[in-house]
């Protein structure tokens, strides 16, 4: 960028000027005025554009531009700086440089003009300087600039989010320097944990924190956690009679310096190294997985279960009552908790998941335990049975075939359609014993039934009872006819 430096003001004049005059010459001082800048411009005093030159190159409009009034080329805000270019060259004063806007295809051109007098006082030259390299610079510094503040933000929110993380976090948790054994942080579960005031544990070496009888458990823990993965966590004894823990080490570096992420855990809660991938697990079962309180209320629940029963997030789903979504009304939830009360476990329940909002049921099969703590909890692991029959080709076993399959469908069929399903059983059921009273003949059981031949043939493909008819009854069938 141009800046008070690139003016004449205040700079040393030469000592003598006039013999510049006489060497330069003609060809001379134009070649100096050319070389001055990017572009020269002779103009006049009233603005009008005399002469030009620049690279053709780089401002390829020069050509269009001789002959024309200066103010007519630039952009608007750039006019004011051109009258005051000119202003200040014909009252000889003192010139300074001003950037000026010239439209093209290509998008504006920056130049800075400042402007020269002559011997002939209605004569100046314009020389200036290309701005677009310096623009473009800008720019990406800018966006440089830009980014780099983006990054910055970003790092500061992820520190921000990770800080909340590690200061909320139920697990005590230790960030430890390996060099000096030193803890550098600690979470406020880890002051309560060790019966710390707040803040204190920072500086404090780690053995302190442990009884003497485990301190070469803990460093010989170190040592492996640092040099290899997945090192099985061990109990320890804490110091200050404070109990037993279960430490788990980690290692990491940073910048240059290695460094251990601990974590202490009840000794009687597991291995915590199994607990992530066992959550991972339940949470990408296929099969819909919900756990409840003792009030038949939602804790939780995984993704199936959710997508199942068309929820938001499992969120939208804590506290509801499971039956809002699960069995028919006052019969199915409290029928199978008596079941697991009885027997400790429900298997392969047949029951449904409450109509979606096409007023569909969708069928299911539900298995079910209880823990046997206070306040136990009921664990339900439920896979959905329509989809799966709808998927398989029809056969005869799709119709009920006694009473009691009929009455299992109250609750999930309209009274409408377990009156039809009623009559294809009980057509079905007398169909079959027409053909075994007459040996499978087709001609005598339609007799019997009061059926034409067409009509008996048609209920026997719709149940699926044509290849009973087969064989020597068909035989038979077509010579009695």
């Amino acid at each position: 960028m141009l800046t008070r430096k690139h003016s004449i003001e205040d700079k040393r004049p030469l000592s003598n000027a006039s013999h510049l005059h006489g060497w330069l010459g003609a060809d001379g001082a134009a070649r100096l005025a050319m070389l001055a800048g990017d572009i020269t411009l002779v103009v006049d005093g009233k603005g009008q554009i005399l002469d030009g030159s620049a690279n053709s190159d780089q401002f390829p409009d020069l050509d269009q531009w001789i002959g024309s009034d200066w103010l007519e080329i630039v952009t608007v805000e750039s006019r004011p700086k051109v009258m005051e270019l000119l202003s200040a060259a014909r009252k000889m004063g003192l010139q300074q440089w001003r950037q000026v806007n010239h439209p093209s295809a290509n998008g504006d051109i920056p130049i800075r003009f400042a402007l020269l007098g002559t011997a002939d006082k209605d004569r100046f030259i314009a020389v200036g300087r290309d701005l677009r390299e310096a623009a473009a610079l800008q720019q990406r510094i800018l966006q440089a600039q830009q980014s780099l503040e983006r990054d910055y933000s970003k790092l500061r929110q992820v520190e921000k989010r990770f800080r909340m993380l590690f200061e909320l976090s139920s697990q005590p948790v230790l960030v430890v320097e390996v060099s000096s054994n030193r803890i550098r942080e600690a979470n406020p579960a880890a002051h309560r944990l060790l019966g710390a005031g707040a803040g204190s544990l920072a500086g404090s070496r780690l053995p302190s924190l442990f009884a003497k009888d485990s301190r070469d458990r803990v460093l010989a823990h170190i040592g492996s956690a640092m040099s290899a993965r997945g090192v099985a966590p061990v109990k320890v004894e804490l110091a200050k009679d404070a109990g037993a823990a279960l430490l788990s080490a980690t290692g990491f570096v940073q910048q240059g310096e290695q460094y251990l992420l601990l974590r202490l855990s009840d000794p009687d809660d597991g291995d915590p190294s199994l607990r992530a991938p066992t959550e991972s697990i339940v949470a990408q079962m296929p099969d819909a997985m919900v756990i409840a309180d003792r009030d038949m209320n939602v804790c939780s629940a995984n993704l199936a279960f959710v997508e199942l029963v068309q929820a938001a997030s499992e969120d939208q789903l804590r506290g509801v009552p499971l039956s809002t979504f699960v069995g028919r009304p006052g019969i199915d939830l409290e029928a199978i908790a008596k079941q697991i009360e009885s027997d400790g476990f429900a298997r392969n329940v047949s029951t449904i998941i409450r109509a979606d909002e096409n007023g569909f049921d969708e069928p299911v099969e539900l298995s079910a335990v209880r823990t046997s703590e206070e306040s136990p909890h009921f664990g339900f692991v439920i896979r959905p049975v329509g989809r799966r029959m709808r998927d398989l080709p029809p056969s005869n076993d799709d119709l009920p075939r006694s009473v009691e399959q009929l009455t299992d469908l109250v609750g999930r069929m309209s009274l409408k359609d377990i009156v039809r399903e009623s009559t294809d059983l009980i057509e079905r059921l007398c169909i079959e014993a027409a053909l075994s009273y007459t040996k499978d003949n087709r001609a005598s059981a339609a007799e019997i039934l009061g059926l034409s031949r067409q009509s008996l043939y048609s209920k026997l493909h719709r149940y699926g009872l044509t290849s009973r008819a087969d064989g020597n009854g068909a035989a038979a069938s077509e010579k009695n006819g």
